[in-house]
């Protein structure tokens, strides 16, 4: 995106309005003023760059970014104590496309269905308020609470490992274990992919699969 300002979420670039949350955040958190610049995007690839007023001004035509060549996800178990938000604003902002929570066979946080709806919908916002600050156009989809075996075959999805092999471009997902690892029956034949020379946090691990995959993607590595 070439445009500056702050950018924020609308659900049409053609007719563009804030939510009264995102006019309140740019005007008495951002300090937007009349006339200054922003940019606005539906979260599904339509950015236009506008101008900031009593209504959101549209200064230039939509432009559309088309989708990546090869999406990249990761998985994790949240962990108890750990902070699920951490990890889903950091995935967003290094830009991988699907997030996935796990239910792992060690895992010690398992929500009830009540809880894992608020927290799938706080972590949504996140996501979303993540993206805002990352100038993404496209919002990640987040998905959860998955049992891992739903995920673990699924084509180009492969499962961190202490000691594992290095990531190559036949991997598009990462898994991320809570801090008890995989047992053997969900680690099953598969060599795990590794992450680096030290042992990581759970949390860690879910970011430095997210650099990994991202950079791989870009060439940068």
């Amino acid at each position: 995106m070439a445009a500056g300002g702050p950018h924020a979420f609308v659900d049409n670039v053609d007719a563009p309005e804030l939510s009264e949350g995102d006019r309140h955040h740019l005007a008495n958190v951002l300090r937007l003023r009349p006339g200054d610049a922003l940019t606005v995007s539906d979260g599904s690839g339509a950015w236009r760059p506008c101008v900031f007023a009593g209504r959101i001004e549209p200064c230039g035509d939509p432009t559309h970014v088309p989708e990546v060549a090869r999406e990249v996800a990761v998985g994790f178990a949240p962990i108890k104590g750990g902070r699920p938000e951490v990890v889903v604003q950091k995935l967003t902002e290094l830009g991988v496309d699907r997030i996935v929570l796990l239910n792992a066979e060690r895992s010690v946080v398992r929500w009830d269905p009540d809880k894992e709806q608020r927290q799938m919908e706080r972590l949504g916002r996140v996501a979303r308020e993540a993206s805002m600050q990352s100038r993404r156009v496209r919002l990640p989809m987040l998905e959860g609470v998955e049992p891992v075996e739903s995920v673990v075959s699924l084509p180009g999805v492969a499962m961190t490992e202490p000691g594992g092999a290095p990531l190559d471009e036949a991997c598009s997902m990462l898994l991320v274990g809570p801090e008890g690892g995989w047992t053997p029956h969900e680690l099953g034949a598969r060599q795990g992919v590794g992450l680096g020379p030290t042992i990581l946090r759970a949390e860690t691990a879910a970011i430095a699969a997210g650099v990994l995959l991202t950079a791989l993607r870009e060439k940068m590595v």
